[in-house]
């Protein structure tokens, strides 16, 4: 297991970024998703992308060497999110074969939506940027990945993770 660290300068300014990003995110979400397109989730999608890739660059830049992809994605789902979402995932699954499942039973982005029927087919909009950072952060580690979300009740969450074997 990874020992708990202290935040250097450098890293809070990366966590600082990502705060940027979110309420960039946050001040946008209302003109991006009254659009309806592709477009503009694949625009968040790539924002989270770019933070994940940053983020995880200096949270790993102290740690041991991970000895496979289960010991990455256990890392994702304690060390990683709670930094970012102040709480660890809920679940891990797998399958042993490539995929993951991470649940979130709480999802921060999803806590302020109402948890009525008629929010829950707009709710996976709103975690591009996540499955976005999720796949950024697991690229920087040499993961490539496809990064989905799913919601059946809020705020609960699941991003299912496929691995793509090279």
């Amino acid at each position: 297991m990874q020992k708990k660290q202290h935040l250097t300068g450098a890293e809070c300014k990366v966590i600082l970024q990502f705060t940027r990003n979110y309420n960039l995110f946050s001040q946008e979400k209302k003109r991006y998703f009254s659009k309806e397109n592709g477009r503009c989730i694949t625009k968040l999608e790539n924002m989270g992308f770019r933070v994940g890739q940053g983020l995880i660059e200096r949270f790993t830049k102290d740690t041991a060497r991970f000895k496979d992809e289960l010991d990455i994605m256990k890392f994702i789902c304690k060390d990683f999110w709670t930094t970012v979402f102040k709480k660890q995932i809920d679940n891990l699954r797998t399958n042993h074969q490539g995929i993951y499942v991470l649940q979130d039973n709480k999802f921060r982005l999803l806590t302020q939506m109402s948890a009525g029927k008629q929010y829950l087919e707009h709710a996976p909009k709103y975690l591009a940027f996540t499955c976005g950072l999720i796949r950024g952060a697991l690229s920087n580690l040499g993961i490539k990945s496809i990064v989905t979300a799913e919601v059946s009740a809020m705020p609960a969450c699941k991003f299912q993770v496929m691995i793509q074997k090279i």
